[in-house]
């Protein structure tokens, strides 16, 4: 025997969804209030967390109804955005100025002028570096509770400054001495300079027309001396152009020395012969490319 059943029109099938979970409190700081702490910290990176809950408890415009908020949940938050405590760099209001940018504009289009010059040229860039004994990474790794040591000579043992000049050739000349750099050190690197310019050319095929050297540097006191002006008049095939302020990475010589650096200390020089002879063996070792 078959059976038939119709369903009321009073019943209806749907899909049912579970309900939010509910109950607890309330969220204490919105998404938009979040988002304006993010602005802080971006407005000021050097902002302490007590200066944010100060900030929260009297602007009671963008956080209202807040009136009390602990350092550990605006720290929670800010772990939340993605914003963690890191190293501190100090900028120079100066740096990206209007005036500033200008010079590096009027750089740029100095070195396109070069670079179109129908006569042979060779850029030579250079500069001076501080080197010295008790330069050493700054990180290590131990076990948990325990100290990362690094075993260091006890005295600094003098810097020594490591003037280099470098070209699409690779390292033309360097030159180290103990202690900082001046205007007749300057002037004995220079002519040291030519002279192996010179002699490096001596191997090479002739050229119909002699080749043009411009030298590129900072804009330090002795790089201007009237000594060295002097010099670049007295040698008419050298001319120097200035780097704009605040512009050392305008400076390949720069990721040079950087280089350089590490791989001397990597050799762990704990003497001032051994760093002498760690500067020498270490540039060896950085190629022209």
């Amino acid at each position: 025997m078959i059976y038939s059943y119709s369903i009321p029109s009073h019943f209806c099938f749907c899909r049912t969804e579970r309900r939010p979970p509910g109950g607890g409190r309330r969220r204490l700081v919105s998404e938009e209030q979040e988002r304006e702490m993010v602005n802080m910290i971006i407005a000021n990176n050097a902002i302490r967390l007590r200066e944010i809950q100060q900030w929260v408890i009297e602007d009671q415009q963008v956080f209202r109804g807040i009136d009390a908020i602990n350092i550990s949940t605006i720290d929670r938050i800010l772990r939340k955005n993605r914003l963690r405590m890191k190293q501190a760099y100090r900028v120079p209001f100066e740096r990206n100025s209007d005036r500033v940018k200008y010079q590096r504009q009027e750089y740029v289009q100095g070195i396109f002028e070069v670079e179109g010059r129908p006569v042979p040229h060779e850029i030579i860039f250079i500069d001076e570096a501080g080197f010295d004994l008790t330069k050493r990474r700054r990180r290590g790794r131990n076990i948990i509770g325990q100290r990362a040591i690094v075993h260091v000579p006890g005295q600094r043992g003098g810097n020594i400054t490591m003037c280099a000049a470098i070209s699409h050739r690779g390292v033309l000349h360097r030159h180290a001495i103990l202690g900082p750099y001046n205007t007749m050190l300057l002037l004995t690197f220079l002519d040291s300079l030519r002279d192996h310019i010179y002699q490096l050319e001596q191997r090479e095929p002739a050229q119909l027309q002699q080749p043009r050297d411009v030298v590129i540097w900072d804009n330090v006191s002795f790089h201007r001396a009237a000594l060295v002006c002097d010099w670049f008049t007295n040698n008419p095939r050298f001319s120097n152009i200035f780097l704009p302020a605040y512009s050392p990475f305008l400076n390949p010589i720069e990721e040079f020395f950087s280089a350089w650096r590490w791989k001397v200390y990597d050799r762990g020089p704990y003497i001032r012969a051994h760093l002498l002879q760690a500067m020498e063996e270490a540039c060896l070792d950085i190629t022209v490319d």
